[in-house]
């Protein structure tokens, strides 16, 4: 074969694997940062869990497409099979049935309480929020006891923001956020003179929520444990989250916890 020939088969080889590279569609949260949120300068969404779910899929030569949207579409979009899975979801008994789940998580995120500035003492638990008004955000996934527990009286707030104002203003007692994202919003807000952590109510794992009723939803959810579990044996998942950490350094107060 000729040089020229060749080079015109490997072209054609080239392009005819690009043509059959699988593409898929999945939903991301838009402002929960530092895992996933919406750029700035682009609808892309940016964090760890996009970096994350990209290269596990890449490993399989499955390109991703986001669309990123508030978590309450992205459950729906997953839940509906518009896209084949949503991302960050934690499993409570009330989604369980409703998605594939792989087993394991990708990453683990503390739940905690949040008040007024010396209002209370840390280091608070769930049982403290009991004969109190605690503030969550619409939309989110919370655990089941905590959202079962008729001895918390919950208000619901549209948004973090919305959350914390209520806080401020004194219509809750307590809120509560994941710490990392929480923090982090509270810095962002210049809401730390006035709020602090005063405890946590559990330590969560975060997952995908691939869609039952996506055609590929089960499968993918398959590809996506073998190579989560591939790359958290390489070392490469504590890799992005110790780089997700090292960006955010010297904005993160230390009793902002993240880990596996």
């Amino acid at each position: 074969m000729s040089i020229r020939r060749y080079a015109l088969a490997a072209l054609i080889s080239i392009l005819a694997a690009q043509a059959h590279a699988e593409r898929i569609l999945i939903a991301a949260e838009d402002d929960w940062a530092p895992y996933s949120a919406k750029r700035a300068d682009s609808p892309e969404p940016d964090g760890f869990t996009p970096t994350l779910v990209r290269e596990i899929f890449a490993r399989r030569d499955i390109e991703v497409a986001f669309v990123t949207v508030p978590f309450s579409r992205c459950l729906h979009y997953a839940e509906t099979g518009y896209t084949v899975a949503c991302f960050n979801v934690t499993i409570t008994e009330a989604n369980r049935n409703k998605f594939y789940w792989h087993p394991t998580p990708m990453f683990h995120e503390g739940l905690a309480i949040f008040a007024l500035r010396g209002r209370f003492q840390p280091e608070l638990n769930s049982k403290d929020l009991e004969n109190h008004t605690v503030g969550i955000t619409n939309g989110y996934t919370y655990p089941t006891d905590f959202m079962l527990n008729p001895k918390i009286e919950r208000a619901v707030a549209q948004s973090d923001t919305n959350l914390m104002n209520m806080l401020i203003k004194g219509r809750v007692d307590f809120i509560v956020m994941n710490t990392l994202p929480g923090q982090l919003r509270i810095l962002d807000e210049k809401f730390g003179a006035q709020i602090e952590r005063v405890g946590m109510i559990s330590l969560d794992g975060f997952w995908l929520s691939f869609s039952k009723n996506h055609p590929d939803g089960e499968r993918l959810s398959k590809i996506f444990e073998e190579e989560l579990n591939r790359l958290i044996v390489s070392g490469r998942v504590a890799e992005l989250e110790l780089n997700m950490k090292a960006r955010l350094g010297f904005r993160v107060p230390q009793d902002a916890q993240v880990g596996h």
